[in-house]
């Protein structure tokens, strides 16, 4: 279930050039962030329709992988989250391995113990956590 339609490339150019070179080289450059490796999550625009892709913090636990949507910890969520409500099936790349999946936001226990393992791949999460007043959103994305 490949995702197809137009690429429209972030208008922040930090991501859009990270999510290009990430995709163009295999995951070989523009891998971290901050120090932290990350993925690339290819969405559908909730709103356009177009393909979209973002660099974000690599969440992965015993071959299963997490996104969170904590935008730094502001009060609202990413774009990308929309993207995900409004059309769960999203590509996911990790390095040269590039898999289809179907994303599911989490709740209760679930979330709580993908959220431990974010913050144990990502510890600025936790401060993201502080910092606003809303449940930062989890989703498990499982192979389609």
């Amino acid at each position: 279930m490949p995702l197809h339609g137009e690429y429209a490339p972030s208008p922040f150019k930090r991501a859009r050039t990270q999510a290009e070179e990430y995709e163009a080289s295999d995951g070989a450059r523009a891998n971290t962030l901050a120090g932290y490796p990350i993925v690339v999550l290819t969405t559908v625009g909730a709103r356009t329709g177009k393909i979209r892709k973002t660099p974000l913090m690599r969440v992965e636990y015993g071959g299963e992988y997490a996104v969170v949507a904590s935008l730094g910890g502001a009060p609202v969520h990413p774009v990308w989250y929309h993207n995900l409500v409004a059309h769960p099936e999203a590509t996911l790349q990790d390095g040269a391995r590039r898999v289809d999946v179907v994303a599911r936001e989490l709740s209760g226990e679930e979330r709580e113990v993908w959220w431990e393992r974010a913050v144990a791949a990502y510890p600025p999460y936790a401060d993201y956590a502080l910092k606003t007043t809303r449940l930062i959103p989890v989703f498990l994305l499982t192979p389609a």
